[in-house]
């Protein structure tokens, strides 16, 4: 095989004579190179896609991580939150507390009990058989644990408002059940219990109540507690108004200018049932007040005397 070079400047030309070998060899590089790197390249692109699937795995856990962090981030916040809101709540609770103590201690001066007869301070007395157990389990969490505890403490609080307000209960209906005082707000007895001259006829003749006299148009007070079961005209009465108090007492209020009542009524001690006035059998502005006793008229004076409850 002869290879022939052509020298374009100068026009001349050289030829060469390959051998047999040198054939062999000058084709093996002509189809051995493109072959070579064809194998290279193939092989590159094999090495290439357990990169390219590498990195895709790398970017999606990547993602993943934000993800989550993100989500750490909003519960981190979340708890934050709620965190405040639980220690708010405990703030309020400790001040309902203050005041649920504070209001205690006043109710139990005011229900005049004795030193140590009510403790509000601590927790009511409780007894009784052993009954079904219960475990309660609360959060290791301290905050959890201190609402937990004033939240018992509030119900202990709420048990001793409910006893005391019984027995401010029963000691109120019995102050106002208590017949005392005069049954006006200013004014002077004017005429006893007890047999007297008639101011209208001279004759002796008994007087079952007592007259306080007053100014015309003042009120005419309950002396306790009860409910109104007459109001109206009666003969020598005028207007009067009539208070039934329980355990057989009543009391009557007559010669009243205008009564401030109904049948039904229920008034309390001190509560203005009429104004003093001088109608029915009368000779000025006075109340004509009547205790009755199981049916019977007892002397007012002793009730009006009387110290209050």
């Amino acid at each position: 095989m002869k290879v022939i070079f052509i020298n374009r400047k100068h026009g001349g030309s050289r030829s060469i004579e390959l051998g047999r070998w040198s054939r062999a060899l000058l084709s093996l590089c002509c189809l051995g190179l493109p072959l070579g790197m064809m194998a290279v390249g193939y092989v590159a692109g094999l090495e290439s896609e357990p990169r390219s699937m590498r990195g895709a795995a790398l970017d999606a856990l990547q993602d993943e991580l934000e993800q989550q962090s993100q989500e750490l981030d909003k519960l981190r916040g979340a708890s934050q939150s709620t965190l405040q809101a639980m220690t708010l709540s405990l703030a309020e609770i400790q001040a309902r507390m203050t005041r649920l103590d504070a209001l205690g201690e006043h109710l139990t001066v005011m229900a005049d009990m004795q030193d140590g007869e009510f403790d509000f301070s601590q927790p009511p007395a409780l007894g009784g058989p052993m009954g079904i157990q219960f475990s309660e389990e609360f959060d290791s969490f301290d905050l959890s644990s201190e609402i937990a505890r004033l939240d018992r403490q509030l119900n202990d609080r709420e048990q001793q408002l409910d006893v005391l307000e019984l027995l401010l209960s029963n000691r109120n209906l019995d102050e106002q059940a208590w017949l005392s005082g005069r049954p006006v707000e200013k004014g002077w007895v004017s005429s006893p219990f007890g047999y007297r001259n008639d101011p209208f006829t001279g004759e002796r003749t008994m007087h079952d109540g007592v007259d306080v006299a007053g100014k015309e148009g003042s009120n005419v007070i309950a002396v306790a507690g009860g409910v109104v079961t007459y109001t109206g005209e009666r003969s020598g009465y005028g207007h009067m108004v009539e208070i039934s108090h329980g355990d057989g007492f009543v009391t009557r209020y007559a010669h009243n200018k205008q009564n401030l009542v109904e049948p039904g009524d229920v008034v309390r001690k001190g509560e203005p049932v009429g104004l003093m006035g001088t109608s029915g059998r009368s000779t000025g502005a006075h109340v004509h007040f009547e205790v009755y006793k199981h049916g019977r008229p007892v002397d007012p004076s002793s009730y009006i005397s009387r110290t209050p409850r």
